[in-house]
């Protein structure tokens, strides 16, 4: 009986042990994201650029255990992405406590870009999957910015977010929130650049405005109502399906709608 009784507690134990060492392996626990389907994530970053930029595009995609890999190796010299982890994330004094699940970034650069601005992101999302904890890694990019680690593009160019969906920090240089938004835009490298020297409107206004001060700024210009429906009507399937895996990724009705 006390063997039996031994037994019973070993089995137990070991269940135990296996079932927490499982919990401890889910992508949450782990800090690990979960991936896009494929077919969704490639749609989604090639939706940053203009139609006739898509079919020579190189687009990448996002191995949670490594970063970012080439899905198709393009030809004009654009570069699209979905980030998981922006690089507004590393704006402000606000500290970085866990990585989220739910930022979806749809950015895309020119050549210029790619050797600069882009590296941010690669860099960010290898480190994260390399199990870096967020808080260092705020600090490491925070140094790197600080040191000029990260060049300024080296000419003037251009990274198109023309995505239907964008979830990112709403004023990184502040805080943390984030928000969900329908915003296609068009991005201008402007390294130290201000808002002063472009006689900037208001954030998320008509009229361009500068976000992310310093050697890796950007002047934005958003399209206007007409385009952006165009781009809400091509995307509607893709949409649906990004709201159907996450409800943070649903965009917000429009003012005046049911």
């Amino acid at each position: 009986m006390r063997k039996i009784r031994t037994m019973a507690v070993i089995v137990g134990l070991l269940f135990s042990l296996t079932a927490s060492a499982e919990n401890k392996q889910t992508p949450k626990a782990m800090n690990k994201l979960e991936p896009l389907p494929r077919d969704l994530e490639i749609q989604l970053a090639l939706s940053a650029l203009p139609p006739h930029l898509r079919d020579s595009a190189t687009v990448y995609v996002l191995n949670p255990a490594k970063g970012f890999e080439v899905a198709r190796k393009g030809t004009n010299g654009f570069h699209a992405l979905v980030a998981r982890t922006g690089d507004d994330t590393f704006r402000g004094s606000w500290p970085l406590t866990e990585y989220r699940d739910d930022i979806l970034y749809p950015v895309s650069f020119d050549k210029a870009g790619a050797k600069a601005q882009m590296r941010v992101f690669f860099d960010a999302a290898e480190m994260q999957a390399k199990g870096t904890p967020p808080g260092d890694l705020k600090k490491i990019m925070l140094e790197r910015q600080k040191t000029g680690y990260y060049k300024a593009p080296e000419r003037a160019g251009i990274s198109y977010m023309l995505s239907p969906v964008l979830r990112t920090y709403f004023n990184p240089e502040e805080s943390d929130g984030v928000i969900t938004i329908n915003y296609p835009h068009v991005m201008y490298y402007a390294p130290d650049v201000s808002g002063e020297d472009i006689g900037a409107g208001e954030l998320g206004g008509t009229y361009p405005f500068v976000i992310l001060h310093g050697h890796h700024g950007y002047m934005i210009q958003p399209l206007g109502l007409t385009e952006r429906a165009a781009i809400n009507k091509e995307y509607e399937e893709m949409l649906a399906r990004l709201c159907k895996i996450n409800d943070l990724w649903c965009l917000p009705k429009e003012k005046g709608g049911d």
